[in-house]
């Protein structure tokens, strides 16, 4: 099974399976189709990040890329600048990591050749795809800045990608050299002017690590390590397990007592988040006597695309794939047309703070799958979601859901959200008094419990999430989200 934001990217991925490939293969065909069809979300010139379960255990990828070795905090600081840089600056795009990671998860758990799983990929970016009603909005405006979208006005228009289609072509037939050091690199060389070095671009950006497990409520939850913000979504079930938590989701005490957690897991998230740090997950005990202090936590939206796949051999992929947001920086790779994450906009301009933008330094990510297991360690769930900062606190409910509440995956989905809000999903630490989002209809009165309310529309602010649930019969069951309206889980 295969589930995504996009029936196109779906159905690659259940072809990978049906032709005798992994996971792992499914999951990089839908990733790369998605990276041709929707560039508001993700695409070769962003991050990913992925978990697999192979039946011998947990491994966890991390293919988040690095600032360039000229990367100059001083100069920013120089320029008045006090936070990075977010749109049409260089200085927010480190090198992206997205093709050394499909390179990772499929050199270790591929079974298909590579070019058969990229095959569907440069198929819809040289002939063609209709732009989706998620693509064709911003289609409209970013034509003026890449002409590959400039004939875009309304949805199922048809766009082609030559630029793409070459790119992963020659990937697919030569490697991360024919990427990194052929005609996309060059070009990022040109437009970095000196914030890249060819050294820069030879290194690998991918790395296996160890990945971030917590056993709360009767399993162990995993997810990727600091860069990676997911230590908040551990620490948070860590907090909520150990309070009085209503059997009734739809009572308002269990969002007040989940949305307490989150806070109390990541009021210090920009102090002590960077690519070094140790997670802590040993202070749930104290952070749980910050519940109801008034905590300020990160917040939603952001523009990402999560997927997963299991196959029939039990092997599963969580796997996460980011722009940032939306189109990233604004700014394009100008031969292949392919544009650039702003994945920088997580450094701090803080001299000497932990997480300062540096040359070599991988930024603090939002980044964050999870991947959760049996007592037997037998995989149980692939699970993730899209949404900025507010990934750990959508990822709270729908584990939560899940495993406290035994609903299936299209309860679990499709059920109300609430999220931490902010002006672009990146700053409520930042900026503004801190409200909590909710999707209209929402069961929840939360006002008389001290929060702040804003209601809004049902839609992609509460996150793109999708699972993959193994049952106990070894049946699987999935679910997407019906807020990205083009979602598909596909099975074979």
């Amino acid at each position: 099974m295969v589930c995504t934001v996009d029936h196109l990217a779906s159905a690659a991925g259940v072809g990978a399976l049906g032709k005798g490939g992994s996971a792992a293969d499914a999951a990089i065909a839908a990733n790369a189709v998605l990276a041709v069809t929707a560039p508001h979300m993700c695409g070769l010139g962003g991050d990913l990040f992925a978990l697999v379960h192979d039946g011998s255990g947990v491994h966890a990828l991390n293919a988040s890329g690095r600032a360039g070795s000229g990367a100059d905090p001083e100069r920013l600081r120089a320029e008045g600048k006090t936070v990075m840089p977010h749109l049409y600056d260089i200085r927010s795009v480190p090198v992206p990591g997205c093709v050394d990671g499909w390179l990772a998860l499929h050199g270790r758990f591929g079974r298909l050749p590579l070019a058969e799983v990229l095959a569907p990929a440069i198929r819809l970016a040289a002939d063609g795809f209709p732009a989706s009603p998620l693509l064709a909005p911003g289609a409209a405006f970013i034509g003026s800045l890449q002409s590959d979208y400039a004939s875009v006005r309304a949805v199922g228009d048809p766009i082609r990608r030559p630029g793409a289609a070459r790119t992963l072509e020659a990937v697919a037939k030569d490697g991360r050299a024919a990427f990194y050091q052929g005609e996309f690199g060059q070009g990022l060389l040109e437009l970095g002017a000196g914030e890249y070095t060819d050294d820069d671009l030879a290194r690998d950006q991918a790395d296996w690590v160890t990945p971030l497990s917590a056993r709360v409520f009767g399993h162990d939850v995993h997810t990727i390590p600091p860069n990676s913000q997911g230590y908040l979504l551990l620490l948070a079930l860590e907090i909520l397990e150990g309070l009085d938590l209503p059997a009734d989701p739809a009572d308002p005490a269990w969002a007040h007592l989940l949305i307490e957690s989150a806070r109390a897991a990541g009021h210090d998230r920009l102090d002590v988040l960077h690519e070094d740090a140790t997670a802590p997950l040993d202070s749930a005990g104290a952070r749980r006597s910050l519940v109801g202090t008034g905590l300020r936590a990160p917040a939603a939206k952001g523009d990402t695309t999560y997927l997963c796949a299991v196959d029939s051999d039990g092997m599963g992929v969580s796997l996460i794939q980011s722009n940032a947001a939306g189109f990233g920086s604004l700014l394009f790779e100008p031969s292949t047309g392919i544009n650039l994450h702003n994945r920088g906009i997580g450094f701090s301009l803080e001299k000497d703070h932990p997480a300062e933008y540096g040359p070599g330094r991988r930024p603090p990510h939002t980044l964050s799958p999870a991947l959760i297991t049996n007592d037997d360690g037998s995989l149980r769930t692939v699970i993730g979601t899209m949404g900025g900062d507010a990934q750990p606190q959508i990822l709270l409910q729908l584990v939560t859901r899940l495993l406290v509440h035994g609903q299936t995956p299209g309860e679990v989905i499709g059920a109300s959200r609430w999220v931490l809000g902010s002006e672009t999903g990146f700053d409520t630490w930042r900026t503004g008094e801190q409200v909590v989002e909710v999707e209209k209809g929402a069961p929840w009165e939360l006002a008389e419990r001290g929060h702040r309310v804003v209601q809004e529309n049902y839609g992609d602010g509460f996150g793109h999430a999708h699972l993959i649930d193994v049952l106990p019969s070894g049946m699987l069951a999935g679910a997407t989200d019906p807020r990205a309206r083009i979602g598909a889980a596909l099975g074979c």
